[in-house]
């Protein structure tokens, strides 16, 4: 099984797109400085992945999420999963309400 992985850096908040067949070995290289890409950014966490059959998918993919739709689908992507980069009255919930009166 061969595997894409996007990485988001805890210390820069900068995001990493790669490709392996081993993700958690390869993702635990990547915190321990082994990769000169990334080691400015250590500690990295796993923000998405995807498993395929194929390298060649996988490398598709890569490419993908490397090219400006792509990395518009992983901003997608990261506004859902984080909530405090909505802005007023786009969440899911419904719109923020100030108490204290109008927005």
């Amino acid at each position: 099984m061969f595997y894409i992985y996007v990485l988001q850096s805890t210390k820069t908040g900068r995001r990493y797109v790669g490709s392996c067949e081993n993700l958690d070995e390869r993702i635990r290289r990547h915190n321990l400085g082994h990769s000169k890409a990334t080691r400015h950014g250590i500690p990295w966490t796993s923000m998405h992945s995807e498993g395929f059959s194929s390298r060649a998918d996988a490398a598709r993919k890569e490419r993908y999420y490397k090219s400006g739709r792509g990395r518009n689908e992983l901003n997608r992507l990261s506004e859902v999963r984080s909530p405090r980069r909505q802005v007023a009255g786009s969440s899911p919930a419904g719109p923020i309400v100030n108490c204290g009166g109008a927005l």
